[in-house]
């Protein structure tokens, strides 16, 4: 369960940042603001009632406004994928570059940026924009130095690999809406052997490199591509494979609303039939043979230890996922302990309920018994949707005692398409497009109804949708006088810290009134518990696969399948997964702060509305702006 959303703009790896908010699994390379870092903000908070709002400083600040907004369109126009993703149509019949050229000239545009930024007069700053300039000059830092690790990832793997982008985006993000759209939709299809012949090269260099996938990432990917190639018309007397499914359903709203007429929706059918029979499928062949061909090199050693100096990138990611600077050592104990109070927290549960047995046993008893799922049926499946968007219905009217701001964009719940759902997580959220025309999107993966628990329905509900991802990366988008580069941008500790908090605050208004539902809560924070262990297992501590799932298995009430996939996660996303459990303590740790200090002037309320109304930020920033919060209610 996890957002889509990148503050990386780094062009090594461009098309991450796409895939991380395409899929919701991403491994964000988000920036950590240093403590040591000189608070340009905070040493900025009192200028805005100080400072003369002479015609200097209106400029100052105009001008700041108006290069943050001109560094973000720059980074933008680079992405025809990403500028779809927002809802634009610039460059919506290209695909983006994946070339050594771009990734070079990307960097000396973000140092031509950085420089440019450095010609502010920090001094004449409001706190707003000395905010967003600390926060887009750690960005442009990190892309800098980032630059040496740009081969570090996998650009064909089960999470968020390119192969299953290119249908995803098609089908859920490339609107229809004229014969233009059309063709561009068809072009792109044309052009994927192009697309993936990039993406081939850099795969190779990786290997070069050292960095190749362990084995059991091919088996994923090879079967994934083969499914997006099945169906007609790549099969005689077959249904329409999804891509031409989903493309004839927009044609046909054409052709209803009479922009095109009946000939020519038929005409551009005919048209992506030819593309996908020809160029589409030679794509994904190619890239099936090229993959068999590496697997037989492969090795089951999974950790980034084995790359090139990967205890090195592992302990950067660490402080890129988390915003702070714990270590993995840190970070692994604390997964221990945590893991040890949810226990102790579920024992009491199992006791409420008069389990008789130990929690092992009450585990297997959640993990096996029926009446905790639905047929894996698509009348179960039907009924799992249905029942999750009455959740969040439910909750809907008492938004009112937990915020004061709520998004204007609406909410829908939808299942994970056929074609990347074996690989897929088990939930994920799409924020809406930036103009509001598509809906936020709440992702559940119901190809095995037994990885989806009716007990764990409630959290998750909450987590995804509302009050979880939603309401921040909506609200986020609905932000006035806020750059847009922090209206789309994320850090995963921030983002997914909420995300886990959202599962928690419902509890304490009393919701989770069944003790198995309660019980699903703690299940899905355990899981984040473990997170902590198993990732930094993994990469730091030479864990192998098999010792990941079993961990999980032996501490939660998940099912095996649960826990390989997720290992299998940990594995080519490296540290992203740490970042749930260390946001969601440190902002309870800062709200229990305010309520000791402000005592009965406490408004949960106001807490929340300060928690969001910046925008994603690390850690420390968010400290920092709840102890000026805290300050301040104190003066009044």
């Amino acid at each position: 369960m996890n957002v889509i959303l990148n503050r990386k703009w780094s062009a090594s790896i461009a098309i991450f940042a796409f895939l991380t908010m395409l899929f919701g699994c991403g491994s964000e390379q988000s920036p950590v603001v240093d403590s040591a870092t000189t608070d340009v903000a905070a040493s900025n908070a009192d200028n805005q009632q100080t400072a003369p709002q002479d015609t200097e400083v209106r400029q100052e600040n105009n001008r700041a406004n108006d290069m943050f907004a001109r560094f973000f369109e720059e980074s933008v126009a680079r992405s025809p994928m990403y500028q779809t993703y927002l809802g634009r149509k610039n460059d919506n019949d290209k695909w983006d570059n994946l070339s050594e050229e771009y990734e070079r000239e990307t960097l000396e545009m973000h140092k031509r940026q950085l420089a440019e930024l450095h010609t502010l007069k920090l001094d004449q700053l409001h706190a707003s924009e000395a905010l967003s300039y600390e926060l887009m000059r750690q960005d442009l830092e990190n892309s800098i130095a980032d630059f040496r690790w740009r081969m570090h990832n996998y650009p064909v793997e089960q999470m968020r690999g390119t192969h299953s982008a290119v249908p995803a985006l098609l089908i859920n993000q490339h609107r229809v809406q004229d014969l233009a759209d059309a063709k561009a939709y068809i072009n792109r299809v044309k052009t994927v052997d192009k697309f993936f012949a990039q993406m081939r090269e850099g795969i190779d260099e990786r290997a070069a490199a050292g960095i190749l996938p362990p084995k059991f990432v091919f088996a994923h990917v090879i079967r994934d591509s083969l499914n997006i190639i099945k169906g007609a018309p790549f099969e005689d007397n077959a249904e329409d494979n999804a891509l031409l499914s989903d493309f004839k359903s927009k044609v046909k709203t054409l052709v209803d609303t009479e922009v095109v007429s009946q000939q020519k929706g038929d005409d551009l059918i005919a048209s992506l039939e030819k593309a996908l029979q020809t160029e589409f499928k030679a794509a994904y062949e190619g890239l099936v043979d090229h993959l068999r061909s590496l697997e037989k090199t492969a090795t089951t050693d999974d950790g980034v230890w084995k790359w090139p100096d990967g205890e090195a990138f592992y302990s950067v990611a660490l402080q890129r996922m988390t915003t702070t600077d714990m270590t993995a050592e840190d970070i692994h104990q604390l997964g221990l302990s945590e893991v040890a109070r949810i226990h102790q927290e579920m024992t009491a549960i199992k006791d409420q309920v008069e389990f008789e047995g130990d929690l092992k046993a009450f585990m297997q008893f959640m993990r096996d018994d029926s009446r905790f799922y639905y047929p894996d049926t698509e009348e179960g499946k039907q009924r799992y949707l249905s029942e999750a968007t009455e959740l969040i219905n439910h909750l809907k009217p008492r938004l009112d005692e937990l915020f004061i701001t709520k998004p204007k964009a609406e909410l829908i719940v939808k299942a994970v398409e056929p074609f990347r759902e074996q690989s897929a997580g088990k939930a994920f959220y799409q924020r809406p497009s930036e103009d509001g025309s598509r809906p936020g999107i709440y992702y559940a993966n119901l190809y095995d109804m037994k990885s989806m628990p009716i007990y764990q329905m409630e959290a998750l509900a909450y987590h995804e949708g509302i009050p979880g991802h939603h309401m921040q990366l909506a609200i986020a988008q609905e932000l006035k006088d806020v750059p847009k580069f922090r209206k789309h941008g994320g850090y995963t500790a921030y983002t997914e810290g909420w995300g886990l908090y959202s599962e928690y605050v419902p509890k304490e208004i009393g919701l989770y009134s069944d003790p198995y539902s309660d019980f699903g809560r703690l299940a899905m924070e355990l899981w984040r518990a473990c997170r902590l262990v198993v990732d930094t297992g993994v990469h730091a501590k030479k864990w192998t696969r098999e010792q990941g799932i079993d961990y999980y298995v032996s501490n939660t009430p998940n099912s095996v399948w649960d826990a390989t996939k997720m290992v299998e996660r940990h594995i080519v996303m490296p540290g992203q997964a740490t970042a749930y459990k260390v946001g969601m303590l440190k902002i309870l740790e800062l709200r229990e702060n305010a309520r000791t200090r402000l005592g009965e002037r406490f408004d949960i309320r106001a807490y929340h509305d300060e928690v969001l109304k910046f925008g994603a930020v690390p850690l420390n920033v968010l400290q920092r702006i709840i102890d000026e919060w805290i300050e301040k209610q104190l003066r009044t």
